[in-house]
Parts: structure tokens; sequence; C-alpha cells
């Protein structure tokens, strides 16, 4: 079963034009004219249960728009969307009780309140016993290592504490979709190390399905096996993460430690040098010559420690979207 199902989805927002001017403000003021801007076009896509998918696209692409649709926040322009058996836009209580969104550095949480304080507005929203609610405060708290920290001001709380805490309101009604729009944004390496531990555990233990958006790539490779590109307001992928790789990153990253130093003119016919610092050397070489290029080295130089790595996955996905398209 399709738990979200989306059909040649679009947006598009009317933009008033205005001349520079006092004889422009007055045209715009009696008689406006308008332009289209088309903020998502033709998007169609599928995610059954339990699935965690990356959503990737550079500013302005559509993401958001398109979470916004998926959560029912605006209306979508053209195209059909379904999410948990419902239509969004209608926001029905019963779909809303599936799903949650989590924006990063937008809160819930009151701000002078301490955060089991919102916590217990947010179980009286969702009609929570309070065996529920102390059950499902207790489990979440436990995922996300916050104990003591529940009793504190929000504002009291350092970043990575209150993003916690925000997912923790966010999840309190244990929903079974959860949308995601940059949920570690500004969080230091060890806040998005511990929300992306959280998120994966979560997804295992309670099947639910996520929808990801994040610039930071070591979320999607952490968590999302499948990953939607979108550009330009238009969908131009949607597959594996792996498969997107080997098509965009054909070159493999060789680092080579030689027993003695090397020069520039004994190394060149290997491969392309990208760099060489005394015994250290780093080559680019085409997948499809891989095996060559690391049998002559070894052939050919007493090798001390060789490694093979891909390129960064920032770098192959600035590729897609600089080509903005996948065949």
């Amino acid at each position: 079963m399709t738990i979200i199902a989306v059909d040649h989805l679009s947006k598009i927002y009317p933009v008033a034009l205005k001349e520079p001017g006092l004889r422009g403000t007055l045209s715009h003021f009696f008689q406006r004219k308008y332009r289209s801007v088309a903020a998502v076009q033709d998007v169609s896509f599928s995610i059954e249960p339990g699935e965690v998918v990356g959503f990737l696209g550079p500013n302005g692409a559509g993401k958001t728009t398109t979470l916004k649709m998926l959560t029912g926040l605006i209306h979508p322009s053209e195209g059909k969307v379904w999410v948990a058996g419902h239509i969004p836009f209608r926001r029905e209580a019963a779909f809303l009780q599936k799903i949650t969104l989590v924006m990063g550095q937008k809160q819930q949480l009151i701000w002078d309140l301490p955060t089991l304080d919102s916590l217990r507005i947010n179980a009286a929203i969702y009609d929570l016993s309070d065996t529920e609610f102390r059950q499902r405060v207790g489990e979440l708290a436990e995922m996300l290592a916050l104990d003591r920290q529940l009793t504190q001001p929000v504002r009291k709380l350092s970043l990575g504490e209150r993003m916690k805490a925000e997912l923790l309101a966010a999840l309190l009604h244990r929903p079974q979709v959860l949308f995601l729009d940059e949920p570690t944004l500004g969080l230091d390496v060890n806040a998005q190390v511990g929300v992306r531990e959280f998120l994966k555990a979560y997804n295992e233990r309670y099947q639910a399905t996520v929808l990801l958006t994040s610039h930071y790539m070591a979320d999607i490779t952490a968590l999302c096996d499948r990953v939607l590109m979108i550009h330009q307001g238009k969908l131009i992928y949607d597959g594996s993460l792996d498969r997107l790789l080997n098509q965009f990153a054909p070159c493999r990253e060789v680092t080579v430690e030689f027993r003695q130093n090397q020069t520039p003119e004994t190394l060149t016919t290997f491969a392309e040098l990208q760099f060489l610092e005394g015994r250290v050397a780093h080559f680019i070489v085409p997948q499809a010559d891989l095996t060559h290029t690391i049998a002559r080295l070894l052939a050919e130089h007493e090798v001390v420690d060789l490694t093979v790595t891909d390129p960064p996955i920032e770098e192959v996905i600035g590729r897609v979207f600089q080509v903005g398209a996948v065949s």
C-alpha cells in the first residue's frame, strides 16, 4: 500500500508586476498586472510505508513548497496528492493525527516554559491519556537522551537540545508520516549525529515513513537509500542513491603512499594526478580503468599504502544540478 502518492502536482504563484516611480505606483494601484511563477511543475512520485526518502534540491527548487502541499498547508494549483489515505488540504483531524512536519529553526515549544509543559499541551491537543503521555515521553526522551532538559525552560536549552525537544514534541502523537525540512540546520557535528541516530532508530522501531530534505549530505547518506531530486520545480531523479553516485561519479579517487619520494613525471602516465607531496600521490581514475591502474602502480612501484574512495557526495549532487537532468 502506497502511503504517499503524488500525481502531476504543480503550484503556480501569481506575482504582481510594478513599474518604478509614481506613475508605476498609480498604475499598479488601479490596474495590476501579474506574471505566473511555477514553484513546482508536474511532479509525480509515490512512497511506500516505512521508507526513508531524501528530497534534494538547491535553494528555491520547490522542496519546501512540495512539503507544504503534502502537509496541507497550501493548496496545489494542479494535480492530486494523497497522504495516508487522505487529501492533505482538507486538513481532516484523522489526517493530522497521522503526520508531522518539522522545520529546522522553526519552533513550536513555548520559549519561557519548560519543555514538559509544552508537551502536555500537545498531549491535550492529540487527546492522549496521562498513561499514554508518560509512556511516550519516557520512550522518546530515552531515545533522544533528554531527561533533566525536559524540566528546564526552552530558552535555557542548547540549540541541539532544543532541536531534540522539538522532535519529541512533533512525534508525541506517534505519526505514521514524518516530513522533515532541514532538521539538522545549524547544529554542530555531534548534535547532527544525535538527531540522525534518533531518526534511524525511530524509523526502525515504529516503521514510520520519512521524507527528509537537507543540505547536509551526511543526513542523506546516513538515512536514505532512495532520493528524489527537484530542480527548478521539476523532478529530475527518483531512484537509489547508489545508482545516482555510479552514474554521476564515473571516477574514483586513489591515494597512494610510495616507499620513496616520487616526481610528477614518473606518475602522470598512470592516471590524472591531482597532487603529489613527497611520497603521497592522489589520482583521479575512471571506474573502467581502476583495476588496471592499481595493478600497474603495484607492479611498477613499491607501495606502502593505497586507498580508493568515491568523490564527495556534495560534488556529485552539484554535478547533477549543473546538468539539470538525469537520464
